[in-house]
């Protein structure tokens, strides 16, 4: 039995002020403090994504507060989480990481106010995150609604670019463009699917496309139908899979395997960008169709500018991801 099917034998109970819980694998939990007043709480950290420190620090950064921002609050304390060797690496590197979350929190508004570190054999480190949101301004990934449009974010295909950096099958001058659209937050898309009362939403992290949708789908009852050609993806994600790279993602536990149909033509290079696995990728928003397009111009102007609409929700009996 996976550790997912174990989990959900756990009794966590209950509690009117819990919002959100983990019944439908939110981005994170969400308690009513007061009227009116919610607190979002989410923890995350990672492994390495590049050598540079510092741009690793604000990828693991951004990558903890986009949960916030995926929930539609506003980030607002957090602590570090570090797992750090005590021999092997310089003071320096370890003190670039800390900055480079730092920086992250700040850019988003949010104020360190202490940490945890434990001695580790592999460098990790991410944030535990509180925001703040008002009632209305709560989006889960359990309200998307028939006749919705879907709006991606940012690009996919980043697990690919950093497993073949590693592997040296691609050249380590790709990464670095990579690395600065996964530090870049989700502030502004969140701002504005707020603003104009999107459905739904979640961000694209370690489940991937197809994962993370497939979660949605799965705690709304909706079936999601996405265009891959519609999709934005890093092209340097392609050449890595060329040079035999692969990645792929899968849930925990055989009865909650990712349940996801592609269409004949998605061919097996677009199927791996679907399941790739992203490190602070962007977000996945519902939308009412009246409002999309809308949508999608703020964010273009407000600079989000690989924002694109790229699928659609439907009604269903069985709950689904599709491809075409």
């Amino acid at each position: 039995m996976g550790l997912e099917a174990l989990v959900k034998n756990l009794d966590f109970g209950s509690s009117p002020e819990v919002v959100v819980g983990v019944d439908t694998a939110d981005d994170a939990g969400v308690y009513r403090l007061l009227p009116d007043v919610n607190i979002i709480f989410t923890a995350d950290f990672i492994t390495p994504v590049t050598d540079d420190p510092y741009w690793f620090g604000r990828v693991a950064g951004a990558n903890s507060l986009s949960d916030i921002f995926a929930m539609g609050g506003q980030p607002k304390v957090a602590l570090n989480l570090c797992g750090f060797p005590t021999k092997g690496v310089a003071p320096e590197t370890l003190a670039e990481i800390l900055r480079g979350g730092l920086e992250a929190a700040q850019f988003a508004g949010c104020q360190i106010v202490g940490g945890h570190t434990v001695k580790d054999t592999e460098i990790k480190f991410g944030l535990s995150v509180v925001g703040l949101a008002k009632d209305s301004e709560i989006k889960t990934n359990a309200a998307a609604k028939a006749g919705d449009l879907l709006i991606l974010t940012k690009p996919i295909g980043s697990g690919l670019i950093i497993a073949g950096c590693k592997q040296k099958k691609i050249p380590p001058e790709t990464l670095l463009p990579v690395v600065q659209k996964m530090a870049t937050l989700n502030d502004k898309a969140a701002r504005a699917m707020v603003e104009f009362n999107c459905s739904s939403a979640t961000d694209i992290t370690g489940f991937g496309l197809a994962g993370h949708a497939w979660e949605m789908a799965s705690a709304s009852g909706v079936e999601i139908k996405i265009k891959v050609d519609r999709v934005p993806f890093y092209p340097a994600a392609v050449e890595a899979y060329t040079a035999g790279v692969r990645s792929a993602v899968k849930l925990c536990g055989e009865e909650d395997d990712l349940k996801a149909e592609f269409a004949p033509e998605v061919d097996q290079t677009k199927q791996a960008l679907m399941l790739d696995p992203q490190t602070s990728g962007g977000l996945l928003i519902a939308i009412g169709a009246d409002r999309a397009e809308k949508l999608l111009r703020r964010l273009h102007d407000d600079g989000v500018e690989d924002a694109v609409i790229c699928g659609e929700i439907v009604s269903t009996d069985t709950p689904l991801v599709s491809f075409s």
